[in-house]
């Protein structure tokens, strides 16, 4: 992606850092969740590869056998990486009891496990988009046993 008016403003203040939430997620619970599941950009490059994201932990599996073609795209990098840690979050929330989206005074989204742990998927899906670890699927089965 070239979009010139962005590159003006990554070099004042550099790449991007991450997602934000801004306002009371706790009188629309649902509607952030449906918000931080659209991860529009990691859906396109799972469909290119004919992987189908339907919130499940086998599709997390898939999306970590996925050649990190993304990689050479210094723009790309860092908004799969930030869709690819939501699309987490999504799998976590919607299929482990007591799980659910908690945002940090920052705007950061995060997910609050029942035990009352917070996982930083965003974070996850950044490294993971950077390095392939850690690997989703694996992140997914250390919060479904917290």
């Amino acid at each position: 992606m070239n979009i010139p008016f962005l590159d003006n403003w990554r070099k004042r203040y550099g790449p991007s850092r991450g997602v934000a939430v801004v306002g009371e997620v706790s009188h629309d619970a649902e509607g952030v969740a449906q918000l931080l599941s659209e991860c529009e950009l990691l859906r396109a490059q799972a469909e290119s590869a004919g992987i189908e994201l339907d919130d499940t932990v086998e599709s997390l599996t898939a999306l970590d056998q996925l050649l990190p073609l993304w990689r050479d795209d210094p723009e790309v990098l860092p908004w799969l990486g930030n869709d690819a840690g939501l699309y987490l979050g999504t799998v976590v929330v919607r299929t482990v009891p007591g799980a659910r989206w908690q945002v940090w005074p920052s705007g950061r989204p995060v997910v609050r496990l029942a035990s009352g742990r917070e996982l930083d998927v965003v974070e996850a899906g950044r490294e993971w988009a950077l390095s392939g670890t850690p690997e989703l699927s694996q992140m997914y089965a250390e919060a479904s046993e917290a």
